[in-house]
């Protein structure tokens, strides 16, 4: 996602970006002004993304609305730059249309839909063409499309298919040099405002919505360009101003945002030349069992791959050992374990020594046995019935919980956030401003709820539940959202395969105690965690040119990349 503009940018609803256009119209920037500003971030971006615009083959599809008056202006402004533009409307255009008589007046080729007969000359225009526009349905639309529309949305997948599938005249047989294709897709598929068919508020897609190469949306992300399927067919999506003052008060009171790069230098502490390791904190990861040992390492290197001064990593005895060898820089808190898991007895060793440190993690790694369950309960302060080991009762108490004992700023991950499920009311034994990092099945347990249900309400879901449960939630996946207690929410720019494989989760976590351990808060160093992660992620990526071949490694090795990346944005 890149945004040209240095303002903040916010996430919304259709009906919330209605208000800010016309409450944008009353502050003196009419609709006829806001649609100039479209059309032409239109015509920049798609210029910037050929190698010359000069005679290049322009399609625009034109829809009645005013997003087909964006691809007037869009392909007016093309062709003003040299390049060869046509355009296919799906209807005729009203007589009062500004921008279709200015194209009209400079003699530009023009087909209405109902004079094409078997669409032959969409087909033709569409196989000959370098890049095409689609202006047909904006943010307004809802699925299913029907009529003239969704046959010229059918029309350009095929012949879009076709281009895209045809085989090559030469075949190459050696597998070290793959058939090259020339130059990027063709055509280049651009959208105005969303591909047409998208619901913007939901994320539902029509079976004709096109997957595009670059989407130009205007003022603010819809709600429906992060959410999936439809946020999979945006490509690379650009934010262009429309003339909205900076300052509207229907713009600033949406609370919902992305953060950029700027905004997540802005958030990160500055490193003293004249620091040391207590500068930057320090951080004890509680993690690992004899099952998941790498957890442990993975949350560790990645806590001191984001600056944190001291990882102190406490571990089951019969794993320390192995883990200690591969990684010189963190320190050991060796635990009591019962068969390879943390045992109830290590709730004492970590309370004595917690006091020292700026933050700690719970969680990654530990698995779901009872005897880590007690652990954790009652490291939080909740008594429980204890049984000893293999289920023999050893001793047994009446359920009950008492103030939580004084922790430094806390991250629960993974299996920490399983066994937490299993308590009634959970969330009362936590510090507030606990930092939770669910997936969508971690957060589907918390609830109660199905993960079909999780999936479609992420970010209202995360919301709701960050201020009941008075924490931080972090609702991982493509575009992971982040909510804190009091309102904030952000979505994360990121959506990538890359980051959808074992260890991945545990370098999350530690990245963000890190940062919490350097002195952010709880909400900020989330988001800056999730950044920097997602970041690493599309660097790992695309330095091994393999999303499928991306490992945690090498994630870890692609944060240090990252955060210089967002240390140098401006």
């Amino acid at each position: 996602m890149d945004n040209g503009r240095d303002a903040v940018i916010k996430i919304v609803t259709v009906e919330e970006m209605r208000r800010i256009e016309a409450a944008t119209d009353a502050a003196g920037i009419s609709y006829a002004q806001m649609m100039e500003y479209a059309g032409t971030a239109v015509a920049k971006a798609t210029i910037a993304a050929l190698p010359g615009v000069k005679g290049k083959s322009v399609v625009v599809l034109v829809g009645p609305g005013n997003n087909g008056g964006d691809g007037l202006v869009a392909g007016r402004v093309l062709a003003e730059a040299g390049a060869q533009v046509s355009f296919y409307l799906s209807k005729s255009r009203p007589d009062d249309d500004v921008n279709f008589a200015r194209v009209r007046d400079a003699g530009l080729p023009i087909t209405l839909a109902a004079d094409d007969k078997g669409h032959r000359k969409l087909r033709e225009w569409l196989r000959g063409s370098d890049v095409v526009i689609d202006a047909l349905l904006g943010t307004g639309a809802k699925p299913p499309v029907r009529g003239t529309i969704a046959d010229i949305l059918l029309v350009l997948g095929e012949v879009v298919a076709g281009r895209r599938g045809m085989a090559s005249d030469v075949g190459f047989v050696d597998p070290a040099r793959p058939n090259p294709r020339e130059g990027g897709p063709e055509p280049l598929l651009v959208a105005v405002d969303c591909p047409s068919g998208l619901d913007c508020d939901t994320g539902e897609v029509d079976e004709s919505t096109p997957t595009v190469d670059m989407t130009v949306t205007f003022a603010a992300i819809k709600r429906g360009q992060v959410t999936f399927p439809g946020a999979g067919r945006l490509g690379k999506l650009y934010v262009a101003g429309i003339g909205t003052p900076p300052d509207l008060k229907e713009l600033a009171e949406i609370r919902l945002q992305m953060p950029t790069g700027p905004d997540i230098r802005s958030m990160l502490p500055p490193r003293p030349r004249d620091a040391h390791k207590g500068t930057f904190g320090k951080a004890l990861l509680v993690a690992g069992s004899v099952n998941y040992t790498g957890a442990a390492l993975l949350a560790a290197q990645s806590a001191y791959r984001v600056g944190a001064g001291l990882v102190t990593v406490a571990v089951p005895r019969p794993i320390h050992t192995a883990l200690a060898s591969r990684y010189a820089p963190a320190t050991w808190l060796i635990l009591p374990h019962d068969m390879g898991v943390i045992a109830p007895g290590a709730v004492e060793i970590v309370r004595r020594e917690m006091a020292g440190y700026s933050a700690m993690l719970l969680g990654p790694g530990w698995g779901r046995e009872e005897s880590t369950g007690e652990f954790l309960y009652e490291l939080l302060g909740h008594q429980a019935h204890r049984k000893g080991h293999l289920g023999f009762l050893r001793e047994e108490m009446e359920p009950e919980s008492e103030p939580a004992p004084d922790m430094p700023p806390l991250v629960i991950d993974a299996d920490g956030l399983n066994l937490l499920s299993g308590l009634d009311e959970w969330w009362k034994l936590l510090p507030p401003g606990t930092i939770l990092t669910p997936h969508p099945g971690e957060m589907a347990r918390l609830t109660g709820l199905e993960r079909g249900e999780v999936a479609s309400r992420r970010i209202e879901l995360a919301g709701e539940k960050a201020v009941e449960w008075n924490a931080v939630v972090v609702l991982k996946g493509a575009h992971t959202v982040i909510a804190a207690p009091d309102g904030r929410i952000v979505v994360e720019p990121f959506a990538t395969p890359a980051l959808a494989t074992a260890g991945t989760g545990d370098v999350l976590a530690g990245a963000i105690v890190g940062l919490l351990a350097r002195g952010l808060e709880p909400f900020e160093a989330a988001v800056c965690g999730a950044y920097i992660h997602g970041l690493a992620g599309e660097l790992a990526a695309n330095s091994l040119q393999c999303e499928a071949s991306v490992t945690a490694d090498d994630v870890l090795a692609a944060m240090p990349n990252a955060l210089a990346t967002v240390e140098r944005a401006w």
